[in-house]
């Protein structure tokens, strides 16, 4: 794939997103009362939606249509032994400088080269402080004891419970290489900054697949899942120029890589990793097996009780990041008439229907004459299938204009008509199209409007 500029022509601004995630109800600064606390975030009404189904589209991506993937939910507190397996405790760490002067902390390899040259400070011009290391990996007790006996880590990454795992599912599920394990969940990396709304957290959550292989076959299934990874993404809605492939230098790539690429995004800030595809070769196994004891090979009984430790490729994406880059890419402004009205816009969060975190709102044009009871009633129909809000305050029109910041796809206004034929009028999010719908085909009319989408250009239908 050509490489792409790195010129942003989007709509959104990081200000803009944060203004209406928070509007909205989609993202909260964690303990704002307090003055909010560095680095984590609290997921409101709106935003625990769209998580929920980010991570349940992937999971149905991961495993439900894959047949050689299964699913695992590994504990978070792992024996301390994993992490030095892994090389957690020794290779997990951030070049770390201050300025002398004014105690701003930062990532040395995310300065300016000229402010490292000359050991000045990029925000003030004060001195900097020599490099040291900072391991990014918070430690705690468990048990009553705080010695060294008892410390624990909160997981860095998911990937490593389900390597420990690995040959309990083989024996438990019978599983045959090639074969994947998937698994989500929090993670916590103690972030010398944290910067850019939730792109870069404390605390967040992983969606990653480990893929088991054969050595020799590892870079076919690498390129395999590739374009795996890459069609996700397009069955998600993204904007796909907005996607681009990195691949990692020698200088980039991790310990236990063999290969590397990340799918990037360009966000308002410009290209970042959205999610990343490696080859991790058979280290992280050897490890294992050496720091536990066990033997971690893989018997191929369908080549003659062959012995050998798997490749694996890994497809790692943060659920959190994938948020941010939804919303970004959904983030749309646009001028809804021309009557003479410079100010007549609407701002729109173009979701998919299979992620927006409201499928369908139901709207009776009027709270009185029986309209409100009717859309209640439509909406506990639609509830058992869709993902539904109710709003009964209010014009129509600011109700639709809500609903469009939401992200719902679909709005469903009952009116008097309804009370005469049992129509309702159906109102698209992204044309603002309406039509009159029967009742009883709605639901219907719903599944094949959400099979049948597909995202038009800003202002075209």
């Amino acid at each position: 794939m050509a490489e792409k500029s790195g010129e942003y022509k989007g709509k959104a601004t990081m200000e803009k997103i944060t203004s209406l995630a928070k509007r909205r109800g989609f993202v909260f600064q964690s303990s704002e009362i307090y003055g909010g606390q560095g680095g984590a975030w609290d997921y409101g009404p709106l935003g625990v939606a769209l998580k929920n189904r980010i991570q349940a589209a992937w999971w149905k991506e991961m495993t439900q249509l894959q047949d050689d993937v299964v699913g695992l939910d590994a504990a978070i507190l792992m024996h301390p032994r994993v992490w030095e397996a892994s090389g957690h405790v020794e290779n997990f760490t951030d070049p770390l400088v201050d300025c002398k002067k004014c105690n701003a902390r930062f990532r040395e390899d995310m300065i300016p080269p000229e402010n490292i040259e000359t050991r000045k400070c990029p925000e003030c011009g004060g001195e900097l402080t020599a490099t040291r290391k900072f391991n990014l990996m918070f430690k705690t007790h468990i048990g009553a004891a705080e010695d060294s006996a008892s410390v624990v880590y909160l997981r860095p990454e998911t990937a490593q419970g389900i390597y420990v795992n690995y040959k309990n599912i083989i024996q438990s599920n019978r599983m045959k290489i090639p074969f994947g394990i998937a698994q989500a969940g929090k993670a916590f990396r103690n972030e010398i900054v944290t910067k850019n709304f939730i792109f870069r957290t404390c605390e967040f959550e992983q969606l990653e697949m480990q893929f088991f292989v054969k050595p020799g076959s590892d870079e076919k299934w690498f390129d395999e899942w590739r374009a795996r990874r890459w069609a996700y993404y397009e069955k998600l809605g993204v904007l796909m120029d907005s996607l681009r492939w990195h691949r990692h230098g020698a200088d980039e790539l991790a310990h236990y890589a063999k290969d590397a690429y990340d799918i990037e995004y360009l966000f308002p800030m410009g290209w970042r990793e959205l999610e990343g595809v490696h080859n991790r070769s058979d280290f992280d196994l050897k490890r294992h097996a050496e720091f536990s004891g066990k033997d971690m090979q893989y018997i191929d009984q369908d080549a003659g009780n062959e012995r050998y430790i798997p490749y694996i490729i890994e497809t790692s994406a943060g659920l959190t990041r994938a948020l941010l880059m939804l919303l970004c890419d959904a983030y749309d402004e646009e001028k809804v008439a021309d009557k003479g009205n410079e100010d007549d816009w609407r701002t729109v969060m173009r979701f998919h229907p299979n992620v927006a975190p409201i499928t369908v709102a139901v709207l009776p044009l009027m709270k009185k004459d029986g309209l409100a009871e009717l859309a209640e009633n439509l909406r506990a129909d639609l509830r058992e299938d869709f993902s539904t809000d109710y709003d009964q305050s209010g014009a129509i029109g600011r109700r639709y204009r809500r609903q469009d910041e939401a992200g719902t796809p679909f709005c469903v206004t009952v009116d008097y008509q309804t009370k005469e034929d049992g129509t309702v009028t159906l109102r698209l999010r992204d044309s603002m199209e309406q039509t009159r719908v029967p009742t009883a085909g709605l639901a219907a009319r719903l599944r094949d409007e959400i099979k049948a989408y597909k995202r038009a250009e800003s202002g075209k239908v």
